[in-house]
This record gives C-alpha cells, structure tokens and sequence, in this order.
C-alpha cells in the first residue's frame, strides 16, 4: 500500500497578513460610561502561520460537530468493532469496556503485536472471528495457545493480518490502538473499507494527516477521537454554530518530572520517567509525558482534527487531571469537559457517538467536585 504524502520539495510554509485598523469612534454604553480606542495610525500586522504544507486539509472536525441522522444507526445485535493493539493499553482498556456492556459491543477482530499470551487471553473470551499477530515468528505458539478453545479464528500472521483486522468487512468501528507509525497503513485500510475511526493512534494526524483526512472525507466516514485531550475538545464543540471556535486549550498534567528541581535532573532514570503521577498509559507514551513532547504532538493532531491555527492553540498544566481540555468561543465564554482520570470515558465515547451509554457508579465512579479544594493551572506556551 503506497501512502502519495506530499514530498519535502512540495511543502511550503504558508503566509497570512492580518489586517487591522483601529476604530477611533467612542462606544457609547448605558448610563455615563464610554469606552474609546486610542487614535492613531493604521497598521498592518503580520501574522506569520507556517502550516505542515502549502494548504491544510479540510479538518475531521471543522470547530464543531453536529451529528447527521445517518450517524445514528443500529446494528443486527451489539455494534461490531474491530481492535488493533489489543494487548495494549488502550486496546485492553477497549476490551473492558466491550466485556462491560456485551450487549453495546461486539468484538469481530483482534490484532497484537507479540504478546501471545494475553492475545490468546482474549480471543477465549471476545471470540472474534479474525485475529492477527504481527511478529510472524510466534504464530505457531499462538495456534498452539488456541488449540484447545471451540471458537476457532482465522489467524493472518505479519503486518497483511493487522491490516485485515482493519478491514474486517463486519467492523463498524475500528480502535487503532497501535503505537507510532506502524498504525498508519492500517488505519488507511480501515478508512478505504469505510470504517469509522476510534482514533487512539496520534501519527495517523501528525504523519498523515494531510493525506489521511482527504481519504477520509472521500469515503463518507468519521474520525472520533480517543485521546483524552482531543475528545474533550470534541465534546466541548458539540452543537457549536459554525465560525464559534476562537481557542482551544489543552491541559496536561506536567508527567513525572513536573515537580523536579532543575539540579535533579541530570540523574533522572528510565524508571523515574515511566512513573506518571495521573495516568495509567504506555511505555512511549508515558516517556513523552515526562519531557511534555506530547503536548507538542497534541497539538499538531488538534490542529488537523479541528481547523484550529497553531497560534489559537494553547497548552496549560492542569496537575489534578480532572480538566481534560477547554475551547474558548467567539464571545469569550470558556467550555470544558471534566472527568476523573481514566482512558476508558473517552473510549467509551468514541465508540457510541453521537449517543451516551449509562455507566454503574460502581465501576464507573463519579465526578464529586466538592471533594476538590482547588484546581491548578499553569500556563506553559502558545505554539507560534
């Protein structure tokens, strides 16, 4: 599979003059007040935007969404849905959710990387009907694992079976939960196959981006997304009348080294790095936390999902995890969506958007804000 991204020579910085000019005429307001801008020359500002290449794609999400009666649809049974990196922990936190409500959801395909055990695991009890293992070399051991089980997958070994788990021609919705750009030609087959996406895989924007989203407004289907983060902000623009969007912030809880002295870190160590105080994620992930690159790439993917200019993107940090992002509207009003710490509330909804399923107070515990003295945040930097 061939991906036609733009070559290096094809990607050009792009320009934008903003122009304003000053009203000198006074505002004038009820009562004795007016309020007048100082007088003095027109002036041209520049604002200089550099974008990923000469024109950014139409984004998945342009400052809003408004769901169409053709996204509420029903299926013959729970919805079927297909997971790449299921022995991940975005993909064993699907599961969770899949195992909670069977009635919802319904697993037609898996595909791991090299963990044959917890694989095995998995297809005992999803019992999908497709299952791909990439590392080639321990397809024997999976098939002996499964030996004794009824429910017999068809099993396709290397990065082909991945990509056919991606396609399974069942799959509604597909999960990528598949770390860094080895989920990219996946995710391409499951938008070709005309899958929606539960976006959990950040390279599908940062490194296809420009070719990905075209693809995936050619084929009529939805990118959701998983990432804490971006599906706050996908929450908080529901409804939003076209052109509302003015910012969007993005919060961060500042990972393991948010409270180190500066003469401590020469001797930071893996381990310190991969203690992340919030949240239970990746290895890679968890790294990227620490040294805040996340954020960076956070904002790149938010840039490509919502339309948002690098410059209207903001970052703060948030250490309690309990703001997962907010957007500022036009009118200067700010929306947030809260929620405790855990991956599977923004999984949830990926999978079932545009509705909202019911969650037990037991296994779902609730938001209590009166158990909160405080929140912080901190502004960290504008991407300019």
């Amino acid at each position: 599979m061939a991906l036609n991204l733009p070559s290096p020579a094809q990607v050009k910085p792009s320009f934008f003059s903003d122009i304003i000019n000053p009203v000198i005429t006074p505002t004038k307001l009820p009562g004795s007040f007016a309020l007048k801008r100082k007088e003095g020359d027109t002036k041209v500002v520049k604002r200089r935007v550099y974008c990923s290449a000469a024109h950014s794609p139409q984004p998945a999400w342009p400052g809003t969404a408004i769901p169409e009666p053709s996204d509420f649809k029903t299926w013959d049974g729970p919805k079927p849905i297909s997971v790449l990196g299921s022995t991940g922990s975005i993909g064993t936190q699907t599961l969770n959710i899949v195992a909670e409500f069977p009635e919802r959801f319904r697993v037609v395909g898996l595909a791991a990387g090299s963990n044959v055990t917890l694989l095995a695991e998995q297809v005992r009890i999803f019992k999908p009907e497709l299952v791909a293992l990439r590392d080639e070399s321990k397809i024997d051991e999976l098939k002996e694992a499964l030996a004794g089980i009824d429910h017999k997958p068809e099993i396709i070994p290397g990065e082909q079976g991945v990509i056919e788990v991606a396609r399974h021609p069942d799959a509604a919705t597909v999960v990528t939960g598949i770390v860094g750009c080895a989920g990219l030609k996946p995710t391409v087959a499951a938008i070709e196959a005309g899958k929606d996406i539960a976006l959990a895989n950040k390279e599908t924007m940062i490194a296809g981006g420009a070719f990905v989203l075209p693809l995936a407004h050619k084929n009529n289907i939805k990118i959701l997304p998983a990432d804490s983060e971006h599906s706050a902000i996908f929450q908080c623009i529901q409804g939003l009348p076209k052109g509302a969007l003015r910012k969007i912030q993005l919060t961060g809880s500042g990972g393991a080294f948010r409270e180190w002295p500066a003469e401590k870190m020469k001797d930071i160590k893996l381990k310190d790095a991969l203690k992340h105080p919030i949240w239970s994620l990746g290895r890679k992930i968890t790294i990227d936390s620490a040294t805040l690159f996340n954020k960076g790439l956070e904002v790149i993917e938010a840039h490509y999902l919502f339309g948002a200019e690098y410059d209207d993107i903001e970052i703060v940090i948030h250490p309690q995890s309990i703001i997962h992002s907010l957007v500022e509207t036009q009118d200067s009003s700010v929306i947030a969506q809260l929620g405790l710490p855990d991956m599977r509330l923004p999984l949830l909804y990926t999978l079932s958007w545009p509705e909202r399923v019911y969650c037990s107070e037991i296994t779902w515990p609730r938001l209590d804000l009166t158990k909160y003295n405080r929140f912080s945040l901190f502004h960290i930097y504008t991407i300019s």
